[in-house]
């Protein structure tokens, strides 16, 4: 059994241990293993100590079991009356026995105040026991002390990994600290609004929503049956519209713009989910995959910020900018009653994602950076606008400080959300570990921010219900007619 124990640790992990050459530790070891266990005299105190240092550090109560079994089997329990005395200068085997039995129960009670103690008190014991057992006492008793001590062990290893576990939970659940530019407010009504672009449309006619406008295109009864509520089913001109808004927003970021385009996955893992800080606190929102560690990603930014994750960029390459085009999926659990009805919020919708990565320094004017991107967009598709920053009652999870930006949808006579652009300082890239190294410093961690740059649906309803004509077509913006192949108006619903 011992052999098997010895294959089972490793002989260089015993020498490295004890700082001893591994001839020297092989040849204690083949020692004990050809030593009689009842003849355990043969073997020095250093040796000794040697073997039961190095086996109780891996599996205190199973390597003793393996050294004495013999002993304590073979030997019935001797009275103390019957005992020879021993020699001058050392207490009787029993009586160290039954100063030990004391001891471990007590161990045990302080082990309820401090675990950590808990190992190296039960190395001191089996020294104890190895020292009975070589003047030819009695220990099995220490023997039984010895298992419940390391049951005792074993439990406080459960309790402090739960206990861990539950800190760790409750840390990743803590928001970001607000800037302190940022608004202070309870909720949306006290958002600050920072500008407006374009002066909204006036109509001499009834205006329609979006939906209405789109007619067959857009279908959403057979969207339904396909797969639930919250679905949009595109057809013909509103599907070729979608991918020339994908194509618009891509060819400005990476033409015009300091984007690399990026193609990543739709679905992710939980540490992935949980570096852009998605999870654990929002779980309820996402769609996760049962049989797998998979969550459909609800938004580009995900993959995007976790690509370096675990990495150490070079100061050079900040800032380092990604967007993506991707579909994104969302429960919407909080939104129970709200635009049930159109492209405003669904459960699966086509957006391009900006991210960037900043120096701590620079990434509040990155920010500002972010927002100018998004604006050029609005107002390359001639869509009125305005600016708000968000107070920390309305801010996001993750975030520092948040702008939204908000185009007008004339049936609704309001501003509704189309991009939001966030600063989320070092939270993300904590989390993630995302790191960058400066000239002649030590890595440390980098600012991460987002925006959509721009969500596809939203971005069609604002230019079918600011486009609408009286006739029910839709007058095209300029710089979509040429993704479009030309076509500057779509004819009214219905008609052929």
């Amino acid at each position: 059994m011992f052999l098997l124990g010895i294959e089972k640790y490793r002989v260089h992990e015993v020498a490295k241990d004890f700082g001893l050459p591994t001839k020297t530790i092989t040849e204690i070891l083949t020692k004990y293993a050809e030593t009689p266990k009842n003849h355990m005299q043969a073997l020095t105190d250093q040796e000794l100590s040697l073997i039961f240092e190095y086996l109780t550090q891996h599996n205190p109560v199973s390597s003793i079991q393996v050294i004495f079994a013999d002993t304590y089997k073979e030997e019935p329990a001797k009275e103390p009356a019957t005992k020879k005395p021993e020699p001058a200068g050392k207490a009787a085997a029993p009586a160290q026995g039954q100063q030990v039995r004391q001891s471990v129960p007590a161990q045990s009670a302080q082990s309820s105040q401090g675990g950590r103690q808990q190992p190296q008190q039960q190395n001191a014991a089996s020294r104890q026991v190895a020292q009975i057992k070589r003047e030819g006492g009695d220990a099995s008793h220490m023997m039984e002390e010895l298992g419940a001590l390391s049951a005792r062990i074993k439990a406080l290893d459960v309790q402090t990994a739960e206990a861990k576990a539950a800190v760790e939970n409750w840390l990743m659940g803590v928001p970001n600290i607000p800037d302190a530019s940022v608004p202070v407010g309870k909720d949306e009504t006290e958002n600050v609004e920072v500008l407006r672009w374009g002066t909204p449309r006036q109509f001499d006619f009834d205006i329609r929503q979006h939906w209405e406008l789109g007619g067959a295109a857009l279908d959403f009864e057979r969207a339904t049956r396909l797969a639930g509520s919250r679905f949009a089913l595109y057809m013909g001109w509103a599907a070729r519209l979608d991918r020339a808004l994908v194509n618009f927003f891509l060819d400005q970021h990476v033409k015009h713009e300091d984007y690399i385009e990026v193609c990543p996955p739709f679905m992710v893992n939980r540490a992935t989910m949980t570096g852009t800080g998605q999870l654990p606190k929002f779980e309820e929102d996402l769609f996760k995959m049962p049989a797998w560690d998979y969550y459909l990603i609800p938004t580009a930014e995900v993959p995007l910020t976790n690509i370096h994750a675990g990495e150490v960029l070079d100061e050079a390459d900040l800032p380092r900018a990604y967007c993506a085009a991707t579909p994104c999926f969302r429960s919407e659990a909080g939104a129970a009653g709200k635009d049930t009805r159109g492209l405003i919020r669904l459960h699966q919708f086509t957006k391009v994602e900006m991210v960037r990565f900043a120096h701590p320094d620079d990434s509040f004017n990155q920010l500002e950076i972010m927002v100018g991107h998004a604006r050029t967009l609005l107002e390359k598709l001639e869509l009125p606008y305005r600016v708000i920053t968000l107070c920390t009652g309305d801010m996001g999870f993750g975030s520092a400080k948040t702008y939204d930006l908000e185009v007008w949808l004339p049936a609704q006579n309001t501003y509704r959300e189309i991009s939001s652009c966030s600063n989320c300082i070092d939270f993300q890239a904590r989390r993630a570990d995302i790191r960058f190294k400066p000239k002649g410093g030590k890595s440390t961690y980098c600012h991460t921010l987002n925006g959509s740059g721009l969500p596809t649906g939203r971005a069609m309803a604002a230019i079918l219900e600011n486009g609408q004509q009286k006739d029910g077509s839709i007058v095209l913006p300029k710089a979509l007619v040429p993704y479009m192949d030309g076509v500057e108006v779509i004819e009214p619903a219905g008609k052929k």
